[in-house]
């Protein structure tokens, strides 16, 4: 067996958890036809957030990107709990990263970095993805990083 999403997973010492539960009333996740569109994903690691406030404020972009990194393994949480299996991804279509960041706070992409390299490392070509970083004023529980995705599966 070639080189899988699990793998290189495991190789970036990556254990993708268990999907979050709904923290409202929405879905985790919703698919349509080929598409298959999470819902927000906040930097949660085993239940509890790792980066709160606003970046520019509270957090440096560096603890940003790690936060980053957080919501897009979640991503593939949700993922994996809607298809069973990473490799029947496609590709990753989209992320729509948003940053609670203070107003003078200028460095969301460079935020948005932690979930893009991360997700190019895991998926390979399938990574390769459009995005949009959003500076907010705030966010769900303070967290300072949302990330949701468009992901074409099998």
């Amino acid at each position: 067996m070639g080189d899988t999403i699990e793998k290189r997973l495991a190789g970036l010492g990556v254990t993708i958890p268990a999907a979050a539960a709904p923290a409202a009333n929405y879905v985790p996740f919703a698919q349509s036809g080929n598409l298959l569109l999470t819902a927000g994903q906040l930097p949660l690691v085993e239940g509890k957030l790792i980066a709160t406030g606003l970046l520019g404020r509270d957090l440096d972009t560096a603890a940003g990107k790690e936060a980053a990194k957080a919501c897009a393994i979640n991503i593939l949480a949700q993922v994996k709990a809607a298809i069973g299996d990473l490799e029947r991804i496609r590709r990753l279509v989209k992320i729509t990263v948003f940053v609670a960041s203070s107003p003078d706070f200028t460095e969301q992409h460079l935020v948005a970095n932690g979930a893009s390299d991360f997700l190019a490392e895991a998926l390979g070509e399938r990574g390769k993805h459009a995005r949009s970083a959003v500076g907010v004023a705030v966010l769900p529980l303070n967290a300072a990083v949302e990330i949701e995705a468009i992901v074409e599966v099998e």
